[in-house]
C-alpha cells in the first residue's frame, strides 16, 4: 500500500512528453482532452512545455511539421475527437508525404459512450489515420500512456521518418494513479541512438565506382538532411571533385559556394543526369521531381549507387547496381574515410564543364529577373525577396507557379543553410504559409522567417494570422504573389483547353488590408522597385507582416 500522490492521466502524458523535450503542444482545446492541458497549466509550463492555441486544428498540424523539419526533432500536434481529429488529417498527410516525425495526439470517447451516438463519436480514427501515419496505438488505460507515448518517438524517428497516432481515450485520461508508479524512460533507454555502420566491402565498392567514373554525379535527398550529413557530404564531393544536385528537400546540404554545388534538381542542367555514367543516390527518391530516374532525364545504362534508411526505397523506379540500407552520416562518414587513402582529385573536366553551362544560366535568368515592367513578374518579386532575406533565414515556399519562379532562382544569390528551406514536395500541399510560419518561428524565434506565397494558396489558413500576432511574433514576414488566380491551374486551361477559364479567377484583393484587420502590419505593392522598401518596413514593423505584391 502507498501513500504517494494521485496524479491524472493528463500528467502521465504531460511527463511523458517532457522526457522527449517536447516545447509545444500544436492544436485546439476540446472536452476529452481538459486533463493535458490542466496540468500543463498547474505545473507544466514551469517544466517548459507549454500549448499554442490555433483557429483551426490542420494549422496546428502544419505548425507541428515546420518545428520537426527545422529542428530535426518531432513536432507535436492535438486535436479532440471526431472533428478535431478529422481537421488535423491534411496537416498530417503533408507531413506523411515528406517523411517528416509528426507526434499526432487525439482523444477519443470514454469506453462507456462507445456505439451510443454521442456528440462526436462514431469515428474508426485509426483505421482513418492508416494510410498517413507509420504507426497508430490506441490507448485506453492509465497505464499505458508511458509505453504508448515511447512506441510512437521510437516509430516517428527510427528508419524514414513520419507521422505517427497516437489515440486517447477519455478513460485513460480522466484516471488517477500513484505518481510513484509511473515509470518513465529516458530516450536511451528504450530506442537506438547511433546509426548501424555500412559495411566496408559496400563502402569500398562504392568508392571504387566512383574513383574510376569518367562523369560521376551526387544526389543530395532530404535523407542527408535528417542524419545532419552536410559537412560530411561537401568534404566528400570537393575531396573528389564530383558535381553535387540537391532535391527539394535536400536544399542546403552543400553550400552554394561550393564549387561542387551544381544546384537544385528542377532547377538544374537536365543534361546532367543524362550524361553521368556513375550516380550516387543519397538518401532521395527518384520520384516526378526526379523524373523518376527514367530517361529522357536519366539513362538507362548509367550505373546507380544508392543509399537510403529504407529498404523499401532501394531500386525504387530506378534499377540500382549497388544499393545500401543506411543512414547518409554513416555512409559518408565511413567513405570519407576510405576516401583519404586515395589520392585526391585536384580537377575535373567534367566538373568544369558543367559548372560553366550552369554560370551561363545564371547569367540569363538573372537577367529575366530583373525585369523592372508593371505589373510585376513573379521572377522580379522573388528576385527581391531572396536578395533581401537574411543570410540564415527561415524561406518558406507555397504555392504553384510561384513555387517555379523559387527554384529557378533559390541558389543564385545568398546561401541557403540546412535545415531552412520549406515546401511541400510530396504532397504539394497548399496552404502552408501561415501556419508553417507560425511554427518555425516558435522553433528558431532567433531567426528571421519569410514566407513565398500565392494568393489562392495564401488564404486557405489565413485565419491563422491572428495567432501570430498573438503570440507576438516579430520579423515574420508573409509575401504574397497577387495575380487574382490559381494561376498554375489557369495555365493549363490556357495551354490545353483554349481558354476556357472556369474556377480559377479569384476577385481581386487586398492582402496588406486583410493582414491589417488581423493586427498585422500590413502592405501592398505594384512598382518592383518597392518590394525591398515595403520589405524593410514589415521587418522594422515588430508584428507579423503580410506584403500583398501585385504580379502578372
Amino acid at each position: 500500500m502507498t501513500n504517494g500522490k494521485k496524479i491524472r492521466g493528463g500528467d502521465v502524458l504531460v511527463k511523458c512528453l517532457l522526457e522527449e523535450n517536447v516545447k509545444y503542444i500544436f492544436g485546439i482545446v476540446g472536452g476529452q482532452l481538459l486533463t493535458i492541458y490542466d496540468a500543463v497549466y498547474r505545473w507544466g509550463r514551469e517544466k517548459g512545455i507549454d500549448t499554442v492555441m490555433f483557429r483551426h486544428e490542420q494549422a496546428a498540424a502544419h505548425a507541428a511539421d515546420a518545428w520537426a523539419r527545422v529542428t530535426n526533432t518531432p513536432g507535436v500536434c492535438m486535436g479532440t475527437v471526431g472533428p478535431g481529429t478529422t481537421h488535423l488529417l491534411p496537416g498530417v498527410a503533408a507531413a506523411w508525404s515528406d517523411n517528416i516525425p509528426v507526434i499526432t495526439l487525439v482523444a477519443q470517447m470514454h469506453s462507456r459512450d462507445i456505439d451510443r451516438f454521442m456528440y462526436q463519436s462514431g469515428l474508426d480514427q485509426i483505421t482513418m489515420y492508416k494510410p498517413i501515419t507509420k504507426y497508430q496505438k490506441g490507448v485506453h488505460k492509465i497505464e499505458e500512456i508511458p509505453d504508448a507515448v515511447r512506441k510512437s518517438f521510437r516509430e516517428a524517428t527510427g528508419g524514414r521518418p513520419r507521422p505517427v497516432l497516437l489515440e486517447l481515450q477519455e478513460d485513460a485520461l480522466i484516471a488517477e494513479i500513484d505518481e510513484e508508479k509511473v515509470s518513465i524512460l529516458t530516450k536511451n533507454q528504450y530506442r537506438a541512438i547511433g546509426k548501424p555502420a555500412v559495411d566496408n566491402q559496400l563502402i569500398k565498392d562504392s568508392l571504387n565506382l566512383l574513383l574510376n567514373a569518367k562523369k560521376p554525379l551526387i544526389i543530395s535527398g532530404g535523407g542527408v538532411a535528417r542524419a545532419e550529413a552536410w559537412n560530411e557530404l561537401q568534404e566528400f564531393a570537393e575531396y573528389l571533385q564530383i558535381p553535387v544536385i540537391t532535391t527539394i528537400s535536400g536544399l542546403g546540404t552543400i553550400s552554394n559556394q561550393s564549387k561542387c554545388h551544381l544546384g537544385i534538381s528542377i532547377g538544374a542542367d537536365r543534361s546532367m543526369g543524362r550524361e553521368a555514367d556513375v550516380v550516387l543516390s543519397l538518401g532521395n527518391k527518384f520520384s516526378f521531381v526526379m523524373g523518376h530516374g527514367a530517361e529522357p532525364a536519366w539513362s538507362d545504362s548509367q550505373t546507380l549507387i544508392q543509399v537510403d534508411i529504407d529498404p523499401g526505397m532501394i531500386g525504387r523506379n530506378k534499377p540500382v547496381t549497388i544499393g545500401i540500407v543506411a543512414d547518409c552520416k554513416s555512409f559518408l562518414t565511413q567513405i570519407l574515410q576510405e576516401v583519404k587513402d586515395s589520392e585526391r582529385i585536384e580537377t575535373r573536366e567534367w566538373l568544369e564543364k558543367l559548372i560553366k553551362s550552369k554560370n551561363q544560366n545564371e547569367v540569363t535568368m538573372k537577367k529575366i529577373a530583373s525585369n523592372d515592367s508593371i505589373p510585376i513578374t513573379p521572377d522580379r518579386m522573388v528576385k527581391e525577396v531572396l536578395e533581401f532575406i537574411d543570410e540564415d533565414a527561415i524561406l518558406i515556399i507555397d504555392g504553384g507557379n510561384i513555387t517555379g519562379s523559387a527554384f529557378r532562382q533559390l541558389h543564385l544569390y545568398k546561401d541557403r543553410k540546412p535545415l531552412s528551406t520549406l515546401q511541400s514536395t510530396g504532397m504539394g500541399h497548399l496552404g502552408t504559409s501561415v501556419p508553417w510560419g507560425i511554427g518555425a518561428k516558435l522553433a528558431k524565434p532567433e531567426k528571421q522567417v519569410v514566407t513565398i506565397s500565392g494568393d489562392g494558396s495564401f488564404m486557405i489558413n489565413v485565419q491563422d494570422l491572428e495567432t501570430a500576432v498573438r503570440l507576438g511574433l516579430k520579423n515574420l514576414i508573409y509575401v504574397v504573389a497577387n495575380n487574382s488566380a490559381w494561376g498554375m491551374i489557369k495555365t493549363g486551361q490556357q495551354f490545353a483547353f483554349g481558354k476556357r477559364y472556369i474556377d480559377v479567377d479569384l476577385p481581386e484583393f487586398d492582402y496588406g488590408k486583410c493582414a491589417e484587420s488581423f493586427g498585422c502590419y500590413g502592405e501592398s505593392i505594384s512598382n518592383p522597385n518597392e518590394i525591398k522598401n515595403a520589405l524593410e518596413r514589415a521587418k522594422n514593423s515588430n508584428k507579423p507582416a503580410v506584403i500583398d505584391v501585385k504580379i502578372k
